[in-house]
């Protein structure tokens, strides 16, 4: 029987908390990381890989924001892409990452402690940026999601300025979400943004999104042809991150004996 997405079902759900607002507060995730050594946010990498593989190339420079204990950095290399920089705000999750890529032998994976709102990195430096469910933490308080507060948007739109000025030209900002195109549409497609945006969907009966930014084109492309976009509720985003029964039943119910 294949693993699930994390490391054990009793384990998840130990780990699971009390309030979508406990997302916020570093000391929840520094105490998760410390318990829990595996989970995947929004699908594992075989779901969208074949979306990796179309904007990933193996001599691209990448940067991961908000690791957490996801495997994703681990399959990039594995597929080839060896320059990979992983930063976390949590210093639990980025020390045990480092001990996880060390004990594989993937001495090129970088991981680093680092706040993806202030990026410590110059101008330009990285081919691809990727978040896989770290930016949908901010929004975790919103409000309104048609009309978020402005301190939310205030630090989507910040991660957004840094995520901007550290992609080369012609790089590519790649965000896996379950944050639909008419919430995502208005923060991505800021005049101030050189980027062309356009996305794709995933996953059997509940859709996620790959969200492709290139720097450089601006326009917005909107879903490519041959996907058929089914939107989830829009209370799906506090429903799973209140409760992450969701993830759990879709663990079991794809699980293969």
């Amino acid at each position: 029987m294949e693993e699930s997405e994390g490391s054990n079902l009793s384990e998840k759900r130990d780990v699971g908390p009390s309030t979508a607002l406990d997302y916020l507060d570093p000391r929840y995730w520094d105490e998760r990381f410390s318990r829990e050594e595996h989970y995947e946010w929004f699908k594992d990498y075989s779901h969208f890989r074949y979306l990796i593989q179309q904007n990933v190339k193996p001599d691209s420079s990448v940067l991961e924001l908000g690791c957490g204990n996801s495997q994703l950095s681990e399959n990039l290399y594995e597929d080839g892409v060896n320059e990979i920089t992983c930063i976390d705000l949590s210093a639990v999750a980025v020390e045990r990452m480092q001990k996880r890529v060390q004990h594989k032998g993937y001495k090129e994976i970088k991981v680093l402690e680092a706040d993806m709102l202030d990026l410590p990195f110059g101008d330009e430096c990285f081919d691809v940026v990727i978040e896989k469910g770290t930016m949908d933490v901010l929004f975790v308080d919103s409000g309104d999601p048609w009309n978020p507060r402005p301190a939310t948007v205030a630090k989507v739109m910040l991660m957004l300025q840094g995520v901007h000025r550290v992609l080369k030209p012609d790089g590519i900002f790649i965000s896996i979400t379950f944050g639909q195109p008419h919430f995502r549409r208005p923060l991505f497609d800021s005049p101030e943004f050189t980027w062309s945006v356009e996305w794709h969907t995933f996953g059997d009966g509940f859709h996620y999104f790959f969200y492709k930014l290139k720097k450089g084109q601006r326009s917005m492309v909107g879903e490519r042809p041959g996907n058929k976009l089914q939107v989830p509720s829009i209370n799906m985003l506090h429903e799973e991150l209140e409760s992450e029964d969701y993830i759990f039943r879709t663990n079991i119910d794809e699980m293969d004996c």
